[in-house]
């Protein structure tokens, strides 16, 4: 059944907004503000994540790649240093502002594919509600801006669907290209867009100049990052690879179609958007939307992807969802179409609420501190950083005077990385020496330390690498909190130079992490 649209002519090029009552977008602004005070509210009550800190580390070292991502997350996380300096609700407020933007687009997805109030509400709200776009909230990660392209390309794709007016593949284009500079795997939705346009009746736009003005948009966009890329042997390919094996190696790509049902959108939704992933597969006009969400869901679960790599394709299929459950709604008699609606939004907050118990950090102590550390290995990610670097200093403090000017700290992961170069200059330490990622790329210093505070590194690392190593000290955190270094980076030791210099150590010790 065709889904009936509020523009009689989809060939007529015409603007929605303004034929809608103003109420319609101050309810969305209010269903996005609302989550976006919640995260300004909640999001300094730890510390950094390790990625965070990798990306304040790439920040100070601009360029147009590195080796684990693209290069917008660190521009935007240089802005932000300079704007707030190093707090965490200011530069985390960048990732609420882009989901605050999610929600208030998947909003006017599902007005321009005919939904009212209703539907708007309902899909505004479910997306704000599901836990994958609640966390993209929390932290400051490039799945946060990820995931708002793809909303705005399915955006914009409904936008050329509904209005038949070509110019829409410029802004296609556009966000596609800034997809590519923020998140590689955008190139999997990227062949969902080509799919859709080949295998239905938008075709037609193969002929438009627009449509290949906008690949030559994204094209451009994506040309300084490309070039970097080549420049470097193509090494992010190299890294995405590495991960790749590790992630399937480590289990952590099971569970990809479960992910879908339980944790990509509010679990109480999934008749919603199952619904919308039928109707625009039987609706003409917006099949290609269908397609979009199909081809990558088929391609990353041939390729072994993470489940939440689809994450952002939901609100889309919400949005259809929602504006034909309103069709359905608004066919019934008005007392059980009152229980219908109150039932799904009781289901919907309720969900809700357990999702943002187990992902936002509403306190510091107590049970719900407990409770949220339990269930989110990535705030527990954000805990002891500051400890370590108090702890390296301490250790560099009690050697003796002679080498204390002089040392060195050499790290084994990005985390670390990140901890010494960012809080480690209010305790004088010297900048770290790291063969992880990016950092690689920057090489040792000159002059080389001749005395080294090694963490990051088992013992046997340790002593296989570098010379005359002992045991230092320890790395955990006051709240005894298990995590990532509390619990396989404990030691810190101190050692002499490489057992076979450092050009050669640099040479042959590249880390990917």
């Amino acid at each position: 059944m065709p889904l009936p649209t509020r523009t009689p002519d989809p060939t007529v090029a015409t603007e929605t907004s303004a034929h809608q009552p103003r109420t319609e977008h101050l309810v969305l602004l209010l269903v996005a503000g609302a989550i976006a005070v919640l995260h300004i509210a909640t999001n300094n009550r730890y510390g950094f994540h390790r990625d965070e800190l990798q990306f304040l580390s790439d920040a100070r070292h601009l360029d147009w790649g590195f080796v684990s991502y693209p290069p917008f997350t660190p521009f935007i996380e240089h802005i932000g240093l300079s704007l707030f300096g190093l707090s965490l609700g200011g530069l985390r407020l960048f990732s609420v502002i882009a989901q605050a933007l999610v929600v208030y687009f998947s909003g006017l997805m599902a007005r321009d594919l005919g939904g009212g109030r209703l539907a708007q509400v309902t899909t505004a709200l479910t997306v704000a509600l599901s836990p994958l776009p609640l966390f993209e909230g929390t932290e400051f990660q490039y799945s946060s801006f990820d995931f708002l392209w793809w909303v705005l390309i399915a955006y914009f794709t409904i936008r050329l669907l509904r209005t038949g007016n070509p110019r829409w593949w410029l802004a296609i284009g556009a966000a596609a290209g800034v997809g590519l500079l923020t998140k590689y795997s955008i190139v999997f939705y990227i062949a969902g867009i080509f799919a859709g346009v080949v295998l239905t009746s938008a075709r037609r736009y193969l002929l438009s100049k627009w449509f290949w003005a906008g690949i030559a948009v994204a094209l451009l966009i994506f040309l300084p990052n490309f070039l970097w890329l080549v420049r470097h042997d193509f090494i992010s390919y190299h890294f995405l690879q590495h991960i790749h094996e590790r992630d399937v190696a480590q289990g952590r790509a099971q569970g990809f179609i479960t992910g879908q049902v339980l944790l990509n959108a509010n679990v109480f939704a999934a008749p919603v958007w199952i619904a919308g992933l039928i109707f625009f597969l039987r609706d003409r006009r917006f099949r290609m939307l269908g397609w979009m969400y199909l081809v990558p869901l088929a391609l990353f679960l041939a390729a072994k992807g993470r489940f939440y790599y689809m994450s952002a394709a939901y609100p889309m299929l919400l949005a259809m969802g929602a504006a034909a459950g309103e069709r359905w709604v608004r066919r019934m008699r008005r007392p059980l179409a009152m229980t219908v609606e109150i039932v799904f939004f009781a289901g919907i907050a309720a969900v809700g609420a357990y999702v943002c118990a187990m992902i936002i950090p509403f306190a510091s102590s107590g049970p719900l501190r407990d409770f949220v550390l339990s269930h989110n290995g990535d705030l527990r990610e954000e805990i002891g950083w500051d400890e370590l670097v108090k702890t390296v200093a301490s250790v560099r403090d009690s050697l003796p005077a002679d080498q204390q000017s002089g040392a060195g700290v050499i790290v084994g992961n990005y985390g670390e990385q990140g901890a010494i170069e960012i809080l480690g200059p209010a305790y004088h330490l010297s900048p770290p020496i790291s063969m992880t990622n990016s950092a690689w790329l920057r090489g040792y210093p000159t002059p080389q330390p001749n005395t080294l505070i090694v963490l990051g590194f088992t013992e046997e690392q340790a002593n296989r690498a570098f010379t005359g190593c002992r045991l230092a000290g320890h790395n955990g955190n006051s709240l005894g909190i298990k995590n990532e270094e509390s619990l396989f980076h404990s030691q810190i030791f101190v050692c002499g130079a490489p057992r076979k210099g450092w050009a050669q150590y640099w040479k042959n010790d590249q880390r990917f992490g």
